[in-house]
Formats: C-alpha cells, structure tokens, sequence
C-alpha cells in the first residue's frame, strides 16, 4: 500500500477532543500514514464569524498533537491570503506529494449536503477523496442532491466513503461558551490545549 495521507481541515477554535477521536477513526479505517491538521485561516462559509487569531488556533493545534506521529500540522492557509478555499489547499498538496500519494479530504455529516456551494467542487471530487466522518444516528443526504452538484459518479463516490465514527458530546461552541461563563474545559480538549486557552485568557472577553 502507498503513502495514504488524510487532511483535516476546519477553524479548531478550539480543538478538542472530539476532532481527534474522529480523525484517529478515520485514519484507522482508512489506513492512512498520516493525518494533517490544516487550521482554516478565513473559512469562506463563515466570512461573518469572528474567530481567534489564526496564531493562536495553529498554536493549540500543536500543541494538541505533539508527541503523536500521526498527526502533523500545516499552516498552509494561514499563509495564503483570501478564503481558505479546500480546492485551492487541496491542489497545493497534490503538487506537493504527486500524483502517487492518495489523498483524503475529512469533513463532518453537516458538511456533505452542502458541497454544493463549495468553491470548484466538481474539479475538487476529482483530486480529493472527500471522507465523511458518519456519526450514530446521521442520516446520508439524497444521493439525487448529491448527483445534482457533482455528478453520478462522484455522489456514488461520496456516499461509499461515509466511515462511522464514534459520536462524542463535545463542541468548540459548547468550550467557549464555558469559557465565557468562567467554568472548567478540563477533559473536553488535551490538557495542553487548556493550558493554552488559560494562560492566554481565550473567550474569556465573550463574557
């Protein structure tokens, strides 16, 4: 088997533990050397969001992570300016690696009934294979939708590689929320992670 490679895109604002339970599933499933955290810098789907500085959420990325040799992380989007399109990010990585290494585009349930509205996303369903982490209870989008935005061949595609993952109770919403009101994160994010978001007094000014 070659390199198989997965990459995990999102804000991770913060990371946490439920983000690296479901990349380690998918990554075990597919069998995948390794897996890259790739922190969205300017999520084109939420241009109105204020999320923390991008250095501070590539920086508990890391720190999530260290010492963990499945996990690598790339600041690829924050050194690009504009939306963090996955095309773009996408095709840089595949001029990287060449065409020998396959490559694994991780999204949540939420995200696959809206590819439609991705940018460039017939050309990107051929350099990617976009993998949904299908968790208990999700329900698969109509094959017909999907058939609509990218064709038959790739909906059929999309809808093999929805990989049950284990559905864990924790959201970065729901930390900064806790944060906010002043109430203990302990156990929802590696503890690097919480010690980050303390020392740096995160989301406390949502308060």
């Amino acid at each position: 088997m070659g390199t198989r490679i997965g990459l995990y895109g999102g804000t991770f604002d913060p990371i946490h533990h439920g983000h690296l339970i479901s990349a380690r599933a998918l990554a075990e499933q597919l069998q995948l050397t390794r897996v890259i955290l790739i922190p969205s810098a300017q999520p084109p789907h939420k241009p109105d969001v204020a999320h923390t500085p991008i250095a501070d959420r590539i920086a508990m990325v890391r720190a999530a992570v260290e010492g963990d040799a499945l996990f690598e992380v790339s600041t690829i989007e924050a050194e690009r300016d504009g939306p963090s399109f996955t095309f773009d990010t996408v095709t840089a990585f595949r001029e990287w690696l060449g065409d020998e290494a396959e490559l694994f585009w991780f999204i949540g349930g939420d995200s696959l009934p809206e590819l439609k509205t991705w940018h460039r996303v017939r050309e990107l369903v051929e350099r990617v294979t976009i993998v949904t982490a299908a968790r208990p209870g999700w329900k698969l989008p109509s094959e017909a939708d999907l058939t609509e935005a990218v064709g038959p061949r790739a909906a059929r595609r999309l809808l093999d590689h929805c990989i049950a993952t284990p559905k864990i109770g924790i959201s970065a919403t729901q930390i900064r929320s806790r944060c906010a009101e002043g109430r203990s994160i302990r156990y929802l994010a590696p503890e690097a992670v919480v010690e980050y978001v303390t020392s740096h007094a995160l989301y406390r000014s949502r308060r």
